[in-house]
C-alpha cells in the first residue's frame, strides 16, 4: 500500500505556509491584528455584523449559550445525530439536553422532529433553546425551524461546523449564507483541519447583536472588562491607572493565536476555490452510487446550496452481505479511510446515566446505515475513482 486515502484532511498550499510564516517572523502570535482580520473576512464571507474568532468549535458552542444566558434549570434541544459538542456545551453550562430525532436520509433535524422534541417536554417553557446542526454541510429549512422556535420564544443557535460557505434559500428563493443569522441569534463554526477551511484548532460566532457581541468578547478573554466607564468599583483618587481591569464575571481563555488566524485567513480566501473541488468530487460519486441497491448517497435537501464537508454514504449492510466493520476493514486494508458520522449522542453511557434509556427510530436508522468516505480538496481524480470501484466491489 503506497499511499492512505483519508476520509478527510486539511489542504495546506505554500500561500497559507507562508502566511504563517510571516506572523512568525512578527511581533505578535496572539492578540494580534490578524485576529481581527480573520474576524473581518468571515463577516466578509456570512454576511454577519460580528464574527467573534476563539479556540475551537466547542468553545463557540460553549460561548454562544453563556452569551444567551442559558443555565442551570434550563433545557435546549439538540439534534441527536451530531459530535458531541453540540450537547456536550449545553451540559457545561448546567442546562439539560433534550434530544431531537432526525430524517434516516439526511441525519438533520426537521420541523417535525424538532415538533416532536417540545412535546416530549411536560414543560415547554423551560425550553430556552435549539441548537441546529447543519450534518455535511447540509441547512434543513431554516425558516420553518425558526417559526417554530419563535412560537416557544426559544433562542436559535446554528452549530455549522460543517457549513462555512453553505447558503440557504428560503421560500422567497433570497439566499442567506450561512452564519448571516437570518433565522438564528447566533452560528458556530468549526476549522478543525478535517473541516473545509482549517485554522489548526479554531472556532467562530457571528451574531448581528451588537450586545452578544460584545458579551462573547468578553467571555473570550477572562471577562476582564479594561473601559473605565464600565468599571463597577470606582477609583477613590483622580490618578490615571493603565494597568487596572475588572472582571465582573466569570470568563474564559478561549482565544485563538494570530498562528491559527493567519492560516484561516489564508484559507478562507481559497472557500470558493475548496467547495468548487469538493462539489465535483460529490457529483462524481453521486453519478456512481445511484443505481446501486445496497449503497445510496445522503438525500440533498433542496433549500441547501451546500459547501460539503462530508460525503456520507447510506448502506444497508444486510442486503450488500457485510457488516460495516467488515466493509471498513476491507477498504482500510486497500488504503481507503472511511469514518461514521455519527452514533447517536444519547446513547453514550454519560447521557444514558443522565436520561436513561430512549429510542428515536430516524436517528437509528441513520445510525445503521452511515458511512463517510473520502472527501477533500486535495482529493486526486484517480483517488476517486479508486474508492468508487473498491466501494462497488465490496
Amino acid at each position: 500500500m503506497n499511499e492512505f486515502i483519508h476520509y478527510g484532511r486539511h489542504h495546506i498550499e505554500q500561500d497559507d505556509i507562508e502566511a504563517v510564516c510571516e506572523v512568525l517572523r512578527g511581533d505578535w502570535l496572539t492578540c494580534g491584528a490578524l485576529v481581527d482580520e480573520f474576524e473581518k473576512y468571515i463577516c466578509k464571507i456570512t454576511h454577519a455584523k460580528h464574527a467573534i474568532a476563539c479556540s475551537n468549535g466547542t468553545t463557540a458552542l460553549h460561548m454562544a449559550l453563556l452569551a444567551l444566558g442559558i443555565k442551570e434549570g434550563d433545557l435546549v434541544i439538540v439534534p441527536s445525530i451530531s459530535f458531541l459538542a453540540s450537547a456536550n456545551a449545553v451540559r457545561y453550562v448546567g442546562a439539560d439536553v433534550v434530544f431531537a430525532d432526525v430524517d434516516p436520509d439526511s441525519g438533520l433535524m426537521t420541523p417535525d422532529t424538532f415538533r416532536e422534541a417540545i412535546a416530549r417536554v411536560k414543560n415547554a417553557n423551560k425550553i430556552k433553546a435549539v441548537i441546529n446542526v447543519h450534518l455535511a454541510g447540509q441547512c434543513e429549512d431554516l425558516a420553518q425551524i425558526a417559526k417554530i422556535a419563535r412560537e416557544y420564544n426559544m433562542y436559535i443557535i446554528e452549530d455549522a461546523a460543517h457549513a462555512i460557505g453553505t447558503n440557504y434559500v428560503d421560500g422567497s428563493k433570497e439566499i442567506h449564507p450561512i452564519g448571516s443569522n437570518a433565522y438564528s441569534d447566533l452560528t458556530t463554526f468549526s476549522f478543525h483541519p478535517v473541516k473545509t477551511v482549517a485554522t489548526g484548532e479554531g472556532g467562530a460566532v457571528t451574531t448581528n447583536d451588537d450586545k452578544l457581541a460584545e458579551k462573547l468578547r468578553l467571555l473570550r478573554s477572562h471577562c476582564m472588562v479594561r473601559d473605565a466607564s464600565q468599571w463597577t468599583q470606582k477609583s477613590q483618587d483622580s490618578e490615571i491607572k493603565p494597568w487596572y481591569y475588572e472582571m465582573q464575571e466569570l470568563g474564559y481563555n478561549y482565544r485563538i493565536s494570530d498562528i491559527n488566524c493567519a492560516l484561516g485567513l489564508s484559507q478562507l480566501k481559497k472557500l470558493d476555490i475548496f467547495k468548487d473541488r469538493r462539489a465535483e468530487i460529490v457529483s462524481v460519486y453521486d453519478e456512481a452510487f445511484q443505481n446501486n441497491p445496497a449503497i445510496k448517497p445522503l438525500k440533498k435537501i433542496t433549500s441547501s446550496v451546500v459547501a460539503w464537508h462530508l460525503y456520507i454514504l447510506l448502506i444497508d449492510f444486510k442486503k450488500l452481505g457485510k457488516s460495516r466493520s467488515e466493509v471498513m476493514l476491507s477498504l482500510k486494508a486497500k488504503g481507503i479511510g472511511t469514518q461514521v458520522h455519527y452514533i447517536p449522542i444519547y446513547t453514550q453511557p454519560y447521557y444514558k446515566n443522565l436520561y436513561g434509556e430512549m429510542r428515536l427510530p430516524g436517528a437509528e436508522e441513520y445510525y445503521s446505515r452511515c458511512l463517510s468516505i473520502p472527501l477533500y480538496a486535495g482529493l486526486e481524480p484517480y483517488q476517486v475513482e479508486n474508492t468508487i470501484m473498491h466501494i462497488k466491489n465490496l
